[in-house]
């Protein structure tokens, strides 16, 4: 039996837009050797800027200061580490010597679930790990335990995109990129290995970015809600006036969100009187200014309208309460 050509079209038209992706962002992506105090790390870097900026996760930098940069083209460089915010999961660091040229950033509030997306890394200096996939689900929250000096905080990496790439801990600090190449998420495996999950860029992330380079930190607060986007059931819409809402899957226990008394299941509808219907549009409020302020927060539970005051505290101190 002789095949049709032609039933090969979509694979071949698959095949080129992902090998397109890869060779434009593998030269991009650096391999990161990051010195810890009890030996070295290891993840990727996405050159963004010019001028040797580099975008990795927080956790691939961890407490450390510094490391080395490696990129496909052979060439290395050592780097300082600018700032980080575990809270996003985002670093910078600052490569010291020549970078190629930076990527092109997207805004990944225009990612539907479906749509084709390639994850690019450079683990342990193997150039070009490339994956890809779809985009399974957008704006979903990410609990995390991470160290202190002083024990574990859970903190909650909101607004997480969630593919079907696969990826290892070496692709953690990688480029998402769209099918034109543009980069609309920092990978993390931060959750294990073989979960594809990318933090987003878009307006929020930006202002992260732009805070790191700045100040190299990023003054956060603290409410304690990890929660997902649903739709609001269609009999309430009318009565509540919006589509979607956050339905809270975990409240950090001793959190504001907890001592405020939000419950797992509660569907929030707004925050600070605005809709909530994304992780991000919660994200937006959780800056320097929301601290220690009270927070007017409503759900709906178990059919009726509940009201609550919260009030963010810093997350600085949030890890050593």
């Amino acid at each position: 039996m002789v095949s049709d050509p032609h039933d090969d079209a979509p694979l071949d038209a698959y095949s080129r837009v992902v090998s397109a992706v890869a060779r434009e962002l593998t030269p991009r992506v650096a391999a990161l050797r990051v010195r810890h105090r009890r030996g070295e790390g290891a993840g990727s870097a996405v050159a963004f800027t010019g001028d040797g900026f580099l975008l990795t996760n927080a956790h691939v930098v961890g407490a450390a200061t510094g490391g080395q940069a490696a990129f496909a083209d052979g060439a290395t460089a050592p780097f300082t580490v600018v700032g980080t915010d575990p809270l996003s999961d985002l670093a910078v660091v600052r490569a010291d010597g020549p970078v190629p040229d930076p990527v092109t950033l997207g805004d990944s509030d225009g990612l539907v679930v479906g749509q084709l997306v390639v994850a690019v890394g450079n683990p342990l200096g193997l150039s070009g790990s490339v994956t890809a996939g779809v985009v399974s689900a957008l704006g979903r929250s990410l609990p995390t335990s991470q160290p202190t000096r002083t024990g574990t905080v859970v903190r909650v990496i909101e607004d997480v995109i969630q593919t079907d790439a696969a990826l290892n801990p070496g692709n953690s600090g990688g480029a998402l990129a769209d099918s034109h190449g543009r980069v609309v998420g920092v990978n993390t495996a931060v959750a294990g290995f073989g979960l594809g999950l990318a933090v987003p860029i878009n307006a929020t992330t930006r202002r992260i970015i732009g805070a790191l380079i700045r100040d190299g930190r990023v003054r956060r607060a603290f409410l304690g809600l990890v929660a997902a986007p649903v739709p609001v059931p269609a009999v309430l819409r009318p009565r509540i006036g919006q589509d979607e809402a956050l339905r809270v899957a975990e409240v950090v226990p001793g959190s504001p969100a907890d001592r405020a008394g939000l419950r797992r299941g509660d569907l929030v509808l707004t925050a600070g009187g605005r809709p909530v219907s994304t992780a991000q549009s919660l994200q937006r409020l959780m800056f320097a200014e929301a601290i220690g302020r009270p927070l007017s927060i409503t759900v709906l539970r178990n059919g009726a309208m509940v009201d609550v005051i919260a009030a963010p505290v810093d997350l600085d101190g949030a890890e050593h309460a």
